[in-house]
């Protein structure tokens, strides 16, 4: 007994045995779920090593986690890179497949930034290359949203900001927070569109209210800038927006559970602006008659020529014609 106590918690899981991958995957995932990280390690492994796809891809989620024990962002790369080269191929309709876009946007993060401790140096036109695929082939908002972001600077793909405008509002309009709280900064500051600060703070009020606990904080962060910068007048034009809005472009994310099994409360700061004011949340509470607008299903980024292959997309075509967008749109692609 005083032997197995000394013994690494780490070697001990090791030696857990599973009926099968299947089960294992199952014990992985629930116990991925819950942030027990240390339990769930060893179930994917064992699944992973016997083929189960959905196992490397939550062993990846884990390695990429920046802020757990776990972190290993080399074994996260090739987890994802393997994920995307062995199932590229994988039909639209198939489960596997919105995963397979998550890997390749999580790549093009990476070749973004470089990861030195692989040698691997910063490549924008990689990334972008990523995220094309990503975005035409799966399908992924994720991948849309961080290739708007690009096409608006021209950071590996030539500048268009007509198209990464346009695409960030229709993400917008989907419910994708990180669009909402990106397109909100913009209307605020007036670049690229014109300078609208009341949509600017009802779209922030319903980012905040869509935004997932990984994007809370910097979307916080924009919500207490724009709020803090305006005028009691546009508080109040924002807040009957905000009524419309809340229900046609809000998205609920899914909640999240601690290791007790009950959902998480929301830990936030207390903010305050510069001159002592509290930051007040705009409540979206919107009208039962409203209605979301429906979801972009493809996204028009390039062509792919023959059967997908990873390494073989074609130079993208010339830019998709602008859709039209609501007038009670977040703001019109113009």
């Amino acid at each position: 007994m005083i032997f197995i106590a000394c013994v690494p918690f780490a070697a001990v899981a090791q030696s857990t045995s599973f009926t099968s991958a299947r089960e294992a995957l199952r014990q992985g995932v629930s116990a991925y779920q819950g942030g027990y990280y240390e339990l769930a390690m060893p179930a994917l492994q064992f699944a992973a090593d016997r083929g189960e796809f959905m196992a490397s891809y939550y062993l990846a989620k884990i390695y990429q986690d920046s802020t757990g024990p776990y972190t290993d962002h080399a074994k996260a790369y090739a987890l994802f890179e393997k994920i995307a080269d062995d199932h590229l191929d994988a039909d639209p309709d198939d489960p596997r497949a919105q995963y397979v876009g998550k890997a390749l946007t999580a790549l093009a993060g990476y070749v973004l930034r470089g990861l030195p401790e692989i040698g691997l140096a910063p490549d924008a036109e990689r990334a972008v290359f990523y995220l094309k695929n990503a975005s035409t082939t799966f399908n992924d908002e994720d991948a849309q949203f961080e290739l708007a972001k690009l096409q608006l600077k021209g950071e590996g793909v030539e500048t268009n900001v007509p198209l990464g405008r346009h695409w960030l509002s229709v993400l917008s309009q989907n419910g994708h927070a990180g669009a909402q709280a990106f397109f909100a900064d913009l209307l605020w500051r007036g670049k690229h569109v014109e300078p609208d600060p009341a949509r600017a703070l009802a779209l922030i009020a319903v980012a905040v209210d869509n935004a997932s606990p990984q994007d809370a904080m910097w979307i916080d962060d924009i919500y207490q800038n724009i709020f803090c910068g305006a005028a009691e007048g546009t508080r109040k034009q924002a807040t009957g927006i905000v009524a419309q809005w809340g229900n046609r472009y809000g998205r609920k994310p899914a909640a999240s559970y601690d290791r007790s099994g009950l959902p998480q409360l929301a830990a936030t700061p207390v903010r305050t602006c510069k001159n002592g004011e509290p930051v007040d949340m705009i409540q979206t509470q919107a009208e039962a008659s409203a209605q979301r607008l429906p979801a972009v299903r493809t996204f028009e980024y390039g062509t792919m020529g023959g059967p997908a292959k990873l390494r073989d997309i074609n130079v993208p075509g010339p830019a998709a014609p602008a859709q039209p967008v609501s007038p009670a749109a977040p703001v019109e692609a113009r």
